[in-house]
């Protein structure tokens, strides 16, 4: 029986735990159900009362095609690994060594010659196909001459002849007699028309299904596994394995040059999204979501024409989908669906324009990794919900949901009854926000080579996954996503589209590690990309550069905007200059809430302050925080910021101060950082929430500067009538 208490999440089953669905239908208040990878819908419960979902794969699940079809398998570029030729002889370069040939079949049924590509990487020069033949016996390419110990690659093409996700599915649950799926290319003419006639054969033979969630349109992010199963390359931004000859082909035809393999390979980094793109590769990408777009909207149509919703996963074979993008509203989705690891995946979901709705499934997945004995399921949903609560408040999703194999969750009931209470929250902060606008102290544009393609994703690697390379710099990223802040993302191209676009930016931020995507690299050597920056600080505006921020060497510098930032690398080239500017300033208003040594993270060596800058924090002589004054702008440098609420209150404050507006410190604002503000003037309420697991006690500073006290249970949320 439905309940007040109800709706806006949507649970997984399958056949062997039917009364355990029909509970959790009840104590969740769930509203959807859905089938997940390797389970089957049952029967009955299609009566159930509760909407239901079918996963539906667009590239695989029908091995059949794919063996009778062998040619239009989807395929991968790869790179070997670096081999020197000896003094004298030929070199045998294996292709498929550090590969699993479970995942991967090398492609010589196209022309190698014309798709393939030996790489002298000493030299930085692609070798005469004339050069090297391909022993099929042994695998390898031969070069008969090589240059002596000069480096060389070999970029080839290869067959997806296990879907990767499947393979990861297979490999994390310990199936050991599933057979593999081939993930075949709808993009190719006799799979394009095929899938087509398939999708209405699914639909028809569906009736129940009232939501049919692709997964997805339609190639694989790059993931790569070895001989021993283990991943060894992932990109969830990656289009290695977006690529054929027939592709190809189509693109050179738009595009007007022709193709080269390593437009893909990119010196073996596969354009992963560190790299500062080159014209080719943003060409090429821009090629596909056009492509993928027009096709995925032909999917689409099919499903409308037959009544039913269209939900996209936001991961797998998501490719060329890019959420926030021209392309990605012309499809006609009704909603996306997308994995919570922490609250800037939350906003990568929630954000999306064009969909009905947004569902976020959240953590912990119903794996074995996670639901064994000794495992600590509850632990990881606390911290799952904490993280990702604090983006909600910002921009909620429109509902929430679990994935994987419910019989693992049944077995630890204090998870479940941990999970009954999420979605009963959940749907008290959504019914209360009911679709207001947040309140915003300022507007901020991260700064980077993607912009909007990558908006709330830049520093993922893989997902929210951790990398200790990289959490210094998505922490910043994690802190914006729950913070009083409109949020965009600027890319160069952005940049230098036109004089208004940081109209209404109060501050820019660059974060990374130079010569990266992030910071830009080789784009600082365009003076007017450095001069767009500086004049937009010097005329009032402020920036915060995190890391390495503009870091590139070039005509005497490292840091490009170091007159902005009033701080300096050494690399080695200024030895000879003396350092004088170390006397820390503790009493800053960045600083005031710190209540320990502020953490880091990685943080950065060589950093010295400039004259005019003042510094803040310096260890050992390397500047960690400095601030400085340019035109009528301001500047922070930080050397690093993990996420932490403490840390997020020092960004808070650094923008407010780069800003100029010190004084707005006490408008929706909590005197304790473990306790956050929303307000929604629209519908003339405010909250206050406590992110911890632990009783907090803080001061609450309304919109007109008025306080009160307020105590708090742990993790608990407190919501109040505004004043006008």
């Amino acid at each position: 029986m439905k309940h007040e208490n109800y709706g806006r999440v949507t649970i997984p089953t399958d056949v062997d735990v039917i009364p355990e669905t029909l509970e959790l239908l009840r104590r969740w208040g769930a509203d959807a159900i859905r089938d997940c990878d390797g389970t089957d819908f049952p029967e009955a419960l299609r009566s159930a009362g509760a909407k239901v979902y079918a996963t539906y794969y667009t590239t695989r699940r029908d091995n059949a095609w794919a063996e009778a079809n062998p040619d239009e398998v989807q395929q991968c570029y790869l790179m070997t690994g670096f081999h020197t030729a000896g003094g004298c002889g030929s070199l045998s370069i294996p292709l498929m060594q550090g590969v699993s040939t479970e995942l991967m079949a090398v492609n010589t049924r196209d022309d190698i010659k014309r798709w393939w590509e030996v790489m002298d990487r000493s030299a930085g020069e692609p070798v005469s196909p004339d050069s090297w033949h391909y022993d099929g016996q042994s695998g390898c390419v031969v070069l008969e001459s090589p240059i002596p110990f000069h480096d060389y690659t070999v970029s080839f093409l290869a067959y997806l002849i296990w879907d990767p996700v499947h393979m990861y599915n297979a490999v994390t649950n310990s199936w050991t007699d599933v057979e593999h799926q081939i993930t075949f290319d709808v993009r190719q003419p006799k799979t394009h028309r095929y899938s087509m006639e398939r999708l209405r054969r699914f639909i028809a033979s569906h009736p129940y299904v009232d939501v049919i969630r692709y997964t997805t349109f339609f190639h694989q992010f790059t993931l790569v596994f070895d001989e021993l199963r283990r991943e060894k390359y992932v990109d969830w931004y990656g289009y290695s394995a977006s690529v054929s000859p027939y592709i190809l082909e189509q693109f050179e035809k738009e595009a007007g040059y022709r193709f080269r393999p390593e437009f893909i390979i990119d010196e073996g980094y596969h354009n992963n999204q560190y790299r500062v793109p080159t014209r080719e590769y943003k060409d090429f990408m821009a090629f596909q979501r056009r492509e993928v777009a027009k096709l995925a909207r032909e999917m689409v149509d099919i499903t409308h024409e037959l009544g039913k919703e269209a939900m996209m996963f936001l991961g797998d074979h998501w490719i060329g989908m890019e959420p926030f993008l021209e392309e990605f509203p012309t499809i006609g989705l009704d909603a996306v669906v997308g994995s919570v690891g922490s609250g800037a995946t939350l906003r990568l979901i929630s954000d999306i324009p064009g969909v009905k709705y947004t569902e976020g499934r959240f953590l912990p997945y119903f794996f074995p990794d996670t639901f064994h004995e000794g495992g600590d399921p509850v632990r990881e949903a606390k911290e799952n919900w904490v993280t990702a609560r604090r983006a909600i408040l910002r921009k909620p999703v429109d509902r929430i949901g679990y994935g994987g194999y419910l019989k693992l969750a049944c077995q630890f009931p204090e998870f479940i009854r941990y999970v009954e209470s999420v979605c009963t929250e959940f749907r008290q902060l959504y019914d209360s926000i009911d679709g207001a606008k947040p309140w915003c102290a300022k507007t901020v544009a991260v700064l980077n080579c993607w912009g909007k393609a990558r908006a709330w994703g830049c520093h993922m690697v893989h997902h929210a996954l951790y990398f200790k390379k990289n959490y210094s710099y998505a922490g910043v990223i994690e802190a914006l996503s729950g913070a009083p802040f409109d949020v965009r993302f600027l890319s160069f191209d952005d940049l230098k589209a036109g004089p208004g676009v940081l109209d209404g930016v109060d501050v820019l931020l660059n974060i990374g590690d130079a010569d990266t995507a992030h910071t830009g690299g080789a784009v600082w050597e365009d003076p007017e990309i450095a001069a767009a920056v500086k004049r937009f600080v010097h005329q009032g505006g402020g920036l915060i550069g995190v890391g390495e921020p503009s870091g590139h060497q070039y005509q005497g510098r490292f840091l490009q905007l170091s007159s902005v930032l009033g701080v300096e690398k050494e690399t080695g080239m200024t030895l000879g200059y003396d350092k004088y500017n170390w006397d820390e300033h503790p009493g800053h208003f960045i600083l005031a809430d710190c209540t320990r040594p502020v953490d880091f993270g990685e943080g950065q060596k060589g950093v010295y302050a400039l004259p005019a800058a003042e510094v803040l924090i310096q260890r050992d002589r390397e500047v960690q925080l400095a601030v400085n004054r340019f035109g009528a702008g301001r500047a922070v440098y930080l050397s690093g910021l993990p996420y932490s609420f403490e840390n997020s209150r020092l960004l808070y404050r650094a923008i407010l101060w780069c800003a100029r507006s010190e004084d707005a410190l006490h408008r929706w604002f909590s005197s304790n950082f473990n306790v956050e503000v929303h307000a929604y003037p629209e519908s003339g309420k405010f909250c206050v929430v406590n992110n911890t697991y632990e009783p907090q006690a803080t001061t609450v500073y309304k919109g007109d500067g008025s306080a009160f006290p307020l105590e708090l249970a742990e993790n608990e949320i407190c919501w109040f009538p505004a004043m006008p």
